[in-house]
């Protein structure tokens, strides 16, 4: 069983930063063949994409929304993801999921219902203006 476990969520001001963290764990999972996302969903709104990275970590797309201010990364050696979210805005404010997928960051981007494989439980970012 594939448990991904997202933590660092919290309060904080406009212009503030925050970093997500994902943790993955499964006797089974091998977490460098998954490309990871994130996501997230604001209240009252559909879940939208934030941030992909490949397996590798050779490879990141972001919605433009965020680019420029999130960066995405991840450390195979230890089974996680991170979104560094720099310059956060009120508009920001949402549950961020962690997801992953074995497909390309263009198809976990685009088609996520057809893509991920597993999805965390989120984690609550909230942006004071």
């Amino acid at each position: 069983q594939v448990q991904l476990a997202e933590s660092g969520g919290g309060l904080v001001q406009a212009g503030g930063s925050l970093r997500l963290s994902c943790a993955a764990s499964g006797r089974t999972f091998t977490f460098s063949s998954y490309t990871m996302a994130w996501f997230r969903q604001a209240p009252g709104k559909e879940r939208e994409f934030v941030a992909t990275i490949s397996g590798s970590g050779g490879t990141t797309r972001y919605a433009d929304s965020v680019k420029g201010r999130f960066t995405i990364s991840r450390d195979n050696a230890k089974n996680t993801v991170s979104l560094q979210m720099n310059s956060l805005e009120p508009e920001d404010t949402a549950v961020y999921y962690c997801a992953a997928g074995p497909a390309s960051t263009q198809a976990m981007a685009t088609r996520p219902q057809s893509f991920v494989s597993y999805w965390g439980k989120g984690t609550l970012v909230t942006v004071s203006s």
